[in-house]
């Protein structure tokens, strides 16, 4: 979702969640993409005094100021991510369309699946390619759409009260805001690169899991439910009768596993709380498949809960579709000696990675 954009050498990747700030630095070089520095916080919403960062501009430009200090960043231009559940996203089918009325169509079926006035909304959209053309084609520049031909278009929108905070708090951190996209196109770029294959993302986050469906390249499907790595942790605290800290160590001790064993509680009670994902992915699978007459070749899991200890075992053996973590410095250069932290910390910072490679290419 190209809100602004300008071309630059080297660039911030900063995702802002509710859990905290992922920042990511690369610079092109050699025609190579190559980490500079990466840092995060934790637990934002915790600490920020009116309980939601979105609405407080100031303490969240302190905290993302202070970080990029703290790691040594060089660049004070970034590239930032929306949050999927705050943007809309939407297939539309166009016919008997043009150059001169493309847009017109675009903007009446707009209306028609965009539940605000467009008014408030900050509208991007694309030309899906067809036939298996990787070409993107950016509108209104389609010169190449003839008239009577049956296209597909990505629509996507943000409220633009939600933009307008994210550039309050750029401007008050003294960082220049080159571009906005959703997470979606931020993971796409950085743990599908150019695969053409139809695969799932699910990203499990704090307290949200998006999941989408990605074809070519192009997010076909979009949902996110409000069930997270948090949502997981209070379920074993109250389960249990356990502070919240040791729920979370019990989480990554045994996760999904030893079912039979003593503990079996506590695996249970991970399984009964991310039904409502497992349910959610089975629908959207299905859906998809139904409806365009594909099937999902595989799914990636990204996320900071996504490390739950054999949950892409389990998923695998549940959908009966290979499972994977995923790698978001598969095409990063970066020192040696730092790959067992990156590896570890990989699944949080895909988001990041995803934007800082958008701002350098």
């Amino acid at each position: 979702m190209g809100l602004f954009k300008k071309k630059i050498n080297s660039c911030l990747g900063v995702d802002i969640g509710s859990s905290g700030i992922k920042v990511v630095e690369l610079k092109r070089e050699r025609g190579e993409a190559r980490l500079l520095t990466y840092g995060f916080t934790e637990h934002l919403n915790k600490v920020v005094p009116e309980g939601n960062w979105e609405d407080n501009a100031d303490y969240t430009a302190q905290v993302l100021k202070k970080l990029v200090e703290q790691i040594g960043s060089i660049s004070r231009k970034a590239v930032v991510s929306l949050p999927t559940f705050s943007v809309f996203s939407s297939v539309i089918n166009l016919s008997n369309v043009n150059r001169k009325n493309i847009n017109d169509l675009v903007q009446r079926e707009a209306r028609k699946v965009i539940p605000l006035p467009l008014e408030e909304i900050v509208l991007d959209w694309k030309v899906i390619p067809q036939n298996k053309d990787k070409e993107q084609v950016k509108i209104p520049q389609a010169t190449t759409v003839k008239q009577d031909k049956n296209i597909k278009i990505l629509l996507t929108g943000a409220p633009k009260t939600l933009v307008k905070k994210y550039v309050t708090i750029f401007k008050k951190a003294n960082i220049a805001l080159a571009s906005l996209e959703t997470e979606t196109f931020s993971l796409i770029r950085s743990l599908c690169g150019s695969d053409p294959s139809t695969m799932m993302i699910i990203e499990v986050g704090s307290n949200t899991t998006d999941i989408s469906i990605i074809n070519q390249g192009i997010p076909m499907l979009n949902r996110s439910i409000d069930v997270g790595g948090l949502t997981i942790t209070k379920a074993i605290s109250a389960n249990l009768d356990i502070s919240l800290e040791r729920a979370e160590q019990f989480k990554y001790d045994l996760g999904i596993t030893a079912l039979d064993s003593p503990d079996s509680a506590i695996p249970r009670t991970i399984i009964d709380t991310i039904s409502p994902i497992t349910n959610e992915v089975k629908h959207m699978l299905n859906l998809f498949e139904n409806r365009d007459n594909q099937k999902v070749e595989k799914i990636i899991l990204s996320g900071g809960s996504s490390l739950l200890p054999n949950l892409p075992n389990y998923l695998a053996k549940i959908l009966n579709i290979n499972v994977i973590i995923g790698n978001p410095w598969a095409s990063i250069s970066y020192p040696l000696d730092l790959e067992p932290i990156l590896s570890e910390m990989g699944t949080k910072l895909g988001v990041a990675v995803g934007l800082a490679i958008r701002g350098i290419e």
